[in-house]
């Protein structure tokens, strides 16, 4: 695994912490050094998760300054449009296609963007969106749509044996729900 510095950023409930944990848990097995920072106000209640990883040989701060990020991994569309200047001028997005209003639009003092596929595509060129809740909705549960995105991203970009990978689930996933999981972690690398 090389050194990268990775945000993954989403709205509370989308498993974004667990994906993190599944990442840093298979960097670290992979011999290298991982910082791990969540931010997750008001998470609970469908606010904005942050969380940033920085891995390499020795990591002194989990912290990613604005154009430092190798890969932004959003798993909400207005979430990857915010976090956008953290992205390297070639870094990689993968974005979820999912829309989650929030409070200000539910409560119409804001309109959801209509064009964010299209800004997102002037602004990077290495744009990979993922109907990552429809696979996981046709897999039988939408909560399974973090682990999609990871099949995605294991596939476009880290070079990572699946056992490796497959190690992190048993890690990190509850029992019942493994299979599942592996499910939607194939069904993610297959869509990418």
């Amino acid at each position: 695994m090389q050194d990268k510095k990775i945000l993954l950023v989403g709205v509370g409930g989308q498993g974004t912490i667990l994906a993190s944990r599944i990442l840093s848990w298979i960097a670290l097995h992979q011999g290298k050094d991982v910082k791990m920072s969540e931010i997750h106000g008001m998470a609970q209640r469908g606010g904005t998760v942050i969380t940033q990883i920085c891995v390499a040989e020795r990591v002194f701060s989990p912290v990613i300054e604005p154009g430092e990020a190798d890969t932004l991994l959003s798993f909400e569309l207005l979430e990857a449009q915010r976090n956008l200047h953290f992205l390297k001028p070639d870094g990689l997005l993968i974005v979820n296609e999912q829309r989650l209003l929030p409070m200000s639009v539910i409560t119409g003092s804001a309109a959801y963007p209509e064009d964010i596929v299209t800004n997102l595509r002037r602004t990077t060129s290495n744009l990979r969106v993922v109907a990552a809740l429809s696979e996981a909705v046709a897999l039988g549960n939408p909560r399974v749509a973090n682990v999609v995105m990871l099949g995605s991203l294991s596939k476009l970009w880290m070079e990572i044996p699946d056992d490796a990978w497959d190690e992190a689930l048993i890690a990190n996933v509850p029992p019942r729900f493994l299979e599942l999981n592996r499910m939607a972690f194939a069904r993610g690398k297959a869509i990418a």
